[in-house]
């Protein structure tokens, strides 16, 4: 079983987590620099229609449209499909993810980044619709949180602390899934897998520093955030973020990149 997150305010989580109160150019910018962003270019088929369901804000509509890709964007939230398309023209539709409004085998791509393990039914519903709108050989990139070496120790005390914010009135959140479990996910809605990329190493790093940050002591010695680094020195630690073993143990997400049977 993946592995379950709740929280006590699981909604604002949610926008937080997808969002974090950035807006569309800032999201943008951040994509056009991300290892992801080559991940998903390197796998996507050259032509025919690709749909982002769950595209949120859509700055990942907003680029691969410039890539050259026809892409275009669902989300359940109006909101979010507003604040996008109130500074650009591109498609996007409001849409339930478990039945598009798309006919079958209508898409050469899929592209969910952070979306299925939202579900607490699981993910199934969502992908067997993912399923139905591509071809045969049509390509799904799905991303979800990975069940990576620091998540897999810290399973025990995870699932303790979520029992207590369910019993005192909390809210699913998400999944995390292993290796395996994505797999055999996929598999059992009739993908064959490509490729596994475990990404984004630093975010559990990021979160230390802002505990640290935010702590009496560092209140005290006036440290409110973490230090510059050189540019040298950045390279070098993104280098070695990016190594297979720290993808492993650090990974914050894991994208499969799949073909419908």
């Amino acid at each position: 079983m993946p592995l379950a997150y709740y929280s006590v305010a699981a909604e604002e989580e949610f926008w937080s987590e997808h969002w974090g109160g950035h807006s569309v150019e800032e999201l943008l910018a951040i994509a056009r620099t991300s290892p992801l962003t080559e991940l998903i270019c390197e796998s996507l088929p050259a032509g025919g229609p690709v749909l982002e369901a769950g595209c949120g804000l859509g700055q990942y509509v907003l680029l691969l449209r410039e890539r050259g890709w026809k892409v275009v964007g669902a989300d359940w939230s109006h909101s979010a499909l507003l604040a996008c398309r109130r500074l650009f023209l591109v498609p996007l539709g409001a849409m339930e993810l478990r039945a598009l409004a798309l006919r079958d085998g209508a898409l050469a791509a899929y592209i969910s980044l952070g979306v299925v393990e939202h579900d607490p039914a699981g993910p199934d519903a969502i992908l067997a619709e993912a399923r139905r709108v591509l071809r045969p050989g049509g390509v799904a990139l799905v991303s979800v949180p990975y069940l990576n070496g620091v998540r897999w120790i810290a399973a025990p005390y995870i699932s303790h602390r979520s029992r207590i914010i369910a019993r005192g009135g909390g809210h699913f959140y998400q999944f995390a899934f292993s290796r395996a479990e994505l797999v055999s996910t996929l598999e059992r809605h009739g993908f064959a897998i490509r490729a596994l990329h475990p990404y984004d190493p630093a975010r559990l790093l990021r979160g230390l520093v802002r505990v640290v940050s935010r702590s009496p002591r560092s209140i005290r010695d006036g440290a409110t955030a973490a230090p510059r680094r050189p540019r040298g020195v950045k390279a070098t630690i993104r280098r070695l973020l990016y190594t297979g073993a720290a993808l492993r143990l650090l990974g914050h997400m894991l994208l499969a990149v799949a073909v419908k049977r």
